[in-house]
């Protein structure tokens, strides 16, 4: 793997990431919603990621191969997705919610606070382990420029 390969890996990373810190966010500010376009209670978003698949047929089975193509790349992370949490609403009792139902419960969304903000920490720090990467591959790239200098 070359030095830009490495690169375009993190790079993968920092956008699956910063994707997965959009639907965390989303999810918060709906914590409350009870009514969508859809009907019922908002549902928790989930980002599900995948490797990259090989785009290029005539793609360089060499792994010392460091020619680097972006119409040839071949790791990373991807999101494919965005779905619903298929678990179910959460239930409170409030009689004078515009929403509650005949028994007095109102369909509230099936998130967690707590655990969209540990989702969002582990997500941020993901995204800091991307940066940094970018950041070595950067400054071993410097290193060995001033090794050819000298």
């Amino acid at each position: 793997m070359g030095m830009y390969s490495s690169i375009e890996v993190s790079a993968s990373g920092l956008s699956a990431e910063r994707l997965a810190m959009d639907v965390i966010a989303n999810n918060l500010a709906n914590v409350n919603t009870t009514r969508t376009p859809e009907g019922g209670a908002f549902k928790r978003q989930l980002v599900i990621f995948a490797q990259k698949q090989e785009q290029s047929d005539n793609a360089s089975m060499n792994p010392l191969d460091t020619e680097d193509d972006p119409g040839k790349s071949r790791d990373g992370v991807a999101a494919v997705g965005i779905m619903s949490d298929p678990g179910p609403d959460r239930m409170v009792y409030d009689p004078t919610h515009p929403d509650a139902d005949a028994n007095g419960y109102v369909h509230m969304p099936n998130i967690d606070v707590v655990k969209e903000m540990v989702d969002m920490i582990a997500a941020s720090r993901a995204y800091q382990a991307n940066v940094t990467a970018i950041q070595e591959s950067r400054n071993m790239g410097n290193a060995a420029m001033n090794l050819l200098k000298s």
